[in-house]
């Protein structure tokens, strides 16, 4: 009995698919060990496999070199030391990249969105180019890999499902971990975003899970702001 109680519940988070306050802002643990019962575990695990398996599968294209004129313009420099103006160089190329992919994804979206239909599948990387598109899930996929392949480290880039309670629907996102406590969502068919936002100033939606091809963990909230929500009475 207790197996089809979990596959039930399975089926009604998966079934919600992809959607198209003065509060205070919510605290989250996004790295919590996740709970043996988690009806996304399974679902989880099993794309890991595929994913891994698939890996060997994609072909990389180089791209052609940019004409004479077409170069981006020169950067203002930071002041202060060497120490100062290396690390806002960097910041700001790596926010202009992931912002540039997050418009380049939803306008892909437009052309390459594909419904599952009844049965929710996560599509691997491979499967999502092979069948020129996907839902939210497939095409998030790009973004995923895309930062990872541009330089951005496995613990700054995840995968997330996120949940909005006002009328249940879940979603597929990408989550940019700049800050350990305050991540940037990169949404593939701005069904939740229309631009690269914090979590904090989105709080009618909330992070579940996030994950990668190696790793899975929990979203809890933190204790403190659900001590500040009770003082306040929100």
């Amino acid at each position: 009995m207790g197996i089809w109680v979990i596959f039930a519940t399975v089926g009604v988070l998966l079934g919600m698919g992809c959607t198209g306050t003065g509060r205070l802002p919510l605290q989250y643990d996004y790295f919590a060990a996740p709970d043996l019962s988690d009806a996304w575990t399974g679902k989880i695990s099993a794309w890991q496999r595929r994913e891994l398996a698939d890996d060997g599968s994609i072909v990389a294209q180089v791209p052609a070199v940019a004409e004479p004129g077409n170069e981006s313009p020169a950067v203002v420099e930071a002041p202060g030391t060497l120490r100062d103006k290396y690390f806002q160089f960097r910041a700001d190329r790596k926010r202009a990249v992931a912002r540039e992919y997050a418009e380049w994804i939803q306008q892909q979206a437009h052309q390459h969105y594909v419904a599952d239909g009844p049965i929710d599948h996560w599509a691997t990387l491979e499967e999502t180019l092979r069948g020129n598109g996907d839902d939210c899930d497939g095409l998030e996929l790009l973004v995923y890999h895309a930062l990872r392949d541009m330089g951005f480290s496995a613990r700054e880039v995840y995968r997330a499902i996120v949940y909005r309670p006002s009328d249940g629907q879940h979603h597929m996102v990408t989550l940019w971990f700049e800050e350990a406590d305050d991540p940037w969502v990169i949404d593939p068919t701005g069904a939740m975003t229309s631009e690269m936002k914090r979590m904090s100033h989105m709080p009618e939606w909330v992070p579940l899970k996030v994950f990668s091809d190696s790793t899975e963990y929990t979203v809890r909230r933190e204790r403190e702001a659900e001590s500040k929500l009770a003082a306040t009475g929100r």
